[in-house]
């Protein structure tokens, strides 16, 4: 059986077992037992609503700290594009980039600057003739592993091009490597991370057999230490006159990836789509499993809604985040790129970062490994799914009436955890009580019938 690793977990003292998280779960991946939540690994995307949703903040993210330093000889920070969007509109970029060479990085290589590059590299592929529409973004990895349970039919639309973070990290460890002569093992490459999604692609790639990022640490639990470092300003002094007094290297069109649309137009096609908020996506790819939006080229599918700046994981939400990120990009934004046009052919043409393995699909719920025994399960799960009464309200732990069904033929659950059945179960007895007090014993109704003859 495989083995899946997730960054949401669970604090069992906290959950109050309220079932508010099985109704905001986009894949059915919570149960509620015994006033206890519990999650299914295998269908499980570490999308972060249940975080996002519970009162109780019983749900959390499991990721590095700024211990993971210690484990390597030189240490690169790569803050994703939404980060940017957590500080207010005064603040400088390069107080921000400054800020992570004040808590221990020796580096800072923006995801910005790789955006740029998968960006270009998406619209060379796209622009080739042949290609199956509509063609799907592969940024987000909670979407990925959505498509990989509840679409399989629509992984082979998926970009084989790395994520920006993968693309990132490679770039910058080969860098490092070259620049300081350390060796590529010894750098660490280290994601700030907006959501769980990132800390899970890392541990468990879905596009390739190993992540080139060594870490990630989540954007909640780096900002107070960014935030007290703001101002010291530079640490290598005469190294950052020597660069033209700045260490920020991205444009508009990496930057703007934080936020939703940012993808899509950074790619300069012109029959494109952005759609953010899981449910929506979900909406979205049951169209186009229907036949629809095949005149569209290019799909951009973000989780969190308004795209990485509504991650669970941030500290503004995701309107205020937008609104500091694009006010950062209106003053930061304007520069030339960091690699010329030749670099970025020569990158493109070398294929280093395209997927190396397919998309595949995870199976979520094998009933039986006997495929006569699964084909009788799957029968009485229709059967059970037809006599519950269909009201979806998680009254019983489980997120809809098929999905109790489902547990019920596992084994870890009973037709009485629906209330409705529960009541009729109950009205039955009670009749059954009744019925059995109206009938009186034999011995009693012998000895009644001597008194009325006398």
């Amino acid at each position: 059986m495989i083995q899946y690793f997730h960054s949401v977990r669970l604090d069992v003292e906290k959950c109050k077992g309220c079932t508010n998280c099985i109704k905001h779960c986009p894949t059915e991946a919570i149960r509620v037992h015994d006033g206890k939540a519990t999650i299914m690994e295998e269908r499980c995307i570490d999308c972060g609503e249940c975080i996002k949703c519970c009162p109780n903040h019983a749900k959390y993210a499991y990721t590095a700290t700024i211990e993971k330093l210690k484990e390597y000889k030189y240490n690169i920070a790569l803050p994703a594009p939404s980060f940017f969007g957590q500080f207010k509109e005064n603040e400088k970029i390069e107080d921000i980039l400054q800020a992570f060479l004040h808590i221990g990085f020796d580096e800072v290589f923006e995801v910005s600057v790789a955006a740029e590059l998968v960006a270009f590299i998406l619209h060379k592929q796209l622009s080739k003739p042949g290609q199956k529409k509509p063609v799907f973004s592969s940024a987000c990895p909670a979407v990925l592993r959505l498509m990989q349970i509840k679409f399989p039919e629509l992984l082979e639309q998926i970009t084989h091009v790395l994520s920006p973070m993968e693309v990132a990290a490679r770039i910058a460890r080969q860098e490092a490597a070259k620049k300081t002569g350390i060796a590529y093992d010894e750098i660490g490459a280290i994601f700030i991370s907006p959501c769980p999604a990132k800390v899970t692609e890392v541990k468990q790639p879905v596009k390739s057999k190993h992540s080139a990022v060594n870490g990630v640490i989540g954007a909640n639990l780096i900002y107070k230490d960014i935030i007290k470092n703001l101002y010291k300003g530079p640490v290598d002094k005469d190294n950052f006159h020597a660069n033209g007094g700045r260490i920020h290297k991205s444009t508009k069109r990496g930057m703007s990836w934080g936020y939703l649309t940012g993808e899509s137009k950074s790619i300069e096609l012109d029959k494109t789509l952005a759609v953010s908020g899981i449910h929506n996506v979900i909406s979205l790819l049951e169209e186009i499993e229907r036949g629809e939006l095949q005149d569209v080229d290019f799909i951009e599918l973000q989780s969190c809604n308004a795209g990485c700046v509504g991650g669970p994981l941030n500290i503004q939400n995701s309107f205020v985040g937008r609104v500091h990120l694009r006010d950062l990009i209106t003053r930061y934004g304007i520069q030339p790129s960091y690699y010329n046009e030749k670099e970025i052919l020569d990158i493109y043409e070398q294929k280093h970062f395209e997927s190396t393995q397919p998309v595949m699909p995870r199976p979520i719920m094998i009933l039986d490994e006997d495929v006569s025994k699964a084909l009788i399960k799957m029968e009485r799960l229709d059967r059970l799914t037809n006599e519950f009464p269909g009201l979806d309200c998680g009254a019983c732990g489980s997120p809809s009436c098929r999905a109790l069904a489902e547990d019920i033929i596992r084994g870890i659950a009973f037709e009485t955890d629906c209330v409705i059945k529960l009541r009729d179960r109950v009205n039955t007895l009670a009749q059954e009580i009744l019925d059995l007090a109206r009938i009186m014993p034999p011995a009693m109704a012998v000895g009644a019938s001597k008194k009325e003859d006398k």
